[in-house]
Formats: C-alpha cells, sequence, structure tokens
C-alpha cells in the first residue's frame, strides 16, 4: 500500500492537478479542476483544498468548504469536489482525501459533512455510498444530498 500525504495548493501541484486525467465518462460528472483553485484563492476563509500526493506525485485534489453561516445547510460542511487521476483509482486515494476532509471538519467544530452528486453509471454515488456517505435528499435539480457523521 502507498503512503499518502496531503499538501496544500502551490504553482506546481495546481497545474499537476488540474491536469489530472479521469477514466472515461468521468469528466460529465464535474466540472474543471480548475474553478476549484479559482475558489481557494477567492474565498480562503471557507475554502479547504489540498492535492494528494503518493511520493512526489499529484494523485488527486479534493475541496471543502467550510461556512457555517451559509443559508443553505447542504454548504454549511460540504466535499465540494474531489477528483481522483484514473489509474490511482481503487487504490485509496479516494478513501484518504475523505478522511482527512472529515479530520477537517471535526478540528472545525462540524459533526457532519455533506456532498452532491448527480446519479449516473459513471458518477461518483457509488464511491460515495461505498466510504459511508447516506443519501438524505435530493437538490431542486434533482442531484443526491448525501451526508457523513464526523
Amino acid at each position: 500500500m502507498t503512503d499518502f500525504r496531503l499538501a496544500e495548493l502551490s504553482a506546481s501541484t495546481i497545474v499537476a492537478a488540474n491536469n489530472l486525467t479521469l477514466r472515461p465518462g468521468q469528466q460529465n460528472f464535474i466540472a474543471p479542476v480548475s474553478y476549484s483553485m479559482a475558489d481557494a484563492f477567492t474565498n480562503p476563509s471557507t475554502t479547504w483544498a489540498r492535492v494528494v500526493l503518493a511520493g512526489n506525485d499529484v494523485v488527486g485534489f479534493i475541496r471543502g468548504n467550510f461556512d457555517s453561516g451559509h443559508p443553505r445547510e447542504e454548504f454549511r460542511a460540504c466535499l465540494w469536489r474531489i477528483n481522483v487521476a484514473a489509474e490511482w483509482q481503487g487504490k485509496g486515494v479516494g478513501r484518504f482525501a475523505v478522511q482527512a476532509l472529515l479530520d477537517e471538519a471535526r478540528a472545525r467544530g462540524f459533526q457532519r459533512i455533506t456532498v452532491i452528486w448527480e446519479a449516473g453509471d459513471m458518477g461518483p454515488g457509488d464511491f460515495f455510498t461505498r466510504i459511508g456517505f447516506t443519501p438524505v435528499g435530493e437538490t431542486e435539480y434533482g442531484e443526491i444530498i448525501g451526508e457523513i457523521q464526523v
């Protein structure tokens, strides 16, 4: 098993994270990583963004949002994005990244993390439920809202 570690965004990790290659069809379920990276710099008080490293290689990216005053409960403490390089999927990168986000949520005093996903064959729903998220509702657009207790 590979030892993973987190790193904050830097000039080199941003480029590597933005170039992560997903499995065919997965790109239909997410916006480009660059959207989340831009938000990390425009909203630093609420955005928690990290890359996952295996050795010196960027193999994943995760972004959480922590905003206890957000008017929508599902956005107060949430997993906003997670990307894992195609060749690293199924090797524990995503689970490691989500656990780090849960640890951060706990340290900030949150009791749960939410995630929103679009259902579909190549979508992330199976991953989210496999690591412990439970569907608890839907958005006005029909996306699934899941939650996990920290």
